[in-house]
């Protein structure tokens, strides 16, 4: 397990519990800040075709629109993946240093053989000389042990792996990661003043839903 790799929970403590019904107590679009908590998207907002307000497609707009929609279960909502072959992303900055600790829930309800990653979460801190979003690459693996590294390239990130096969699946399981540390261990410098953003992903014949994403001090 790496360092920087806080804590996964699949039944949340007293304060994961209390962050969430933090999140799903605003109807307000996000994002929210209170008590050094911030709320990248809880997935309030939507539009008429389901897709997450506030997000883009990292290619075909209108093919992620089928892809990526919101859902909603026991008065949460949350964004679901099925066979999406590109990522969505969301431009969205805050203090890396004052609040390094990303934490989300995340649901593989079904994957085929062979598909890896699964699903992943991408933390962007900072972007490179072309402007192109420097990311740490969080991912639920089907082969992978759990804590690999897999160094970036020019256009691939760094990914560190949180889960590993069919484990869980059908369950939601917390993530909290100190994404600040893990990006000077994996990129051996300072990130941005202000974090790029969020990515998500779901693999190829892969269904998997994606809960509330926030940001809060050590």
């Amino acid at each position: 397990m790496t360092q920087g790799i806080v804590s996964v929970k699949r039944v949340a403590g007293v304060a994961m519990v209390g962050a969430f019904c933090l999140v799903c107590s605003f109807s307000a679009p996000v994002p929210v800040q209170s008590a050094g908590l911030l709320v990248l998207d809880d997935y309030s907002t939507k539009d008429v075709d389901g897709f997450p307000t506030t997000w883009k497609a990292q290619r075909q707009e209108a093919k992620a629109r089928k892809q990526y929609t919101v859902q909603s279960e026991r008065g949460a909502t949350f964004l679901t993946a099925r066979d999406a072959d590109q990522r969505v992303y969301k431009k969205i900055a805050w203090d890396p240093r004052a609040m390094p600790i990303v934490t989300w829930r995340w649901r593989v309800k079904k994957a085929p053989a062979g598909a890896d990653p699964i699903a992943a979460v991408f933390v962007s801190l900072d972007t490179d000389l072309l402007v192109i979003p420097v990311a740490t690459k969080y991912v639920w693996s089907q082969t992978r042990d759990v804590g690999t590294r897999t160094e970036g390239g020019l256009f691939d990130a760094s990914e560190i792996v949180l889960q590993k096969g069919p484990k869980g699946f059908g369950e939601w399981v917390w993530q909290r990661v100190n994404a600040y540390e893990d990006f000077k261990q994996i990129h051996r410098h300072e990130p941005a003043v202000q974090a790029w953003g969020i990515s998500l992903q779901g693999g190829p014949g892969v269904e998997v839903d994606f809960g509330s994403i926030m940001v809060s001090a050590p």
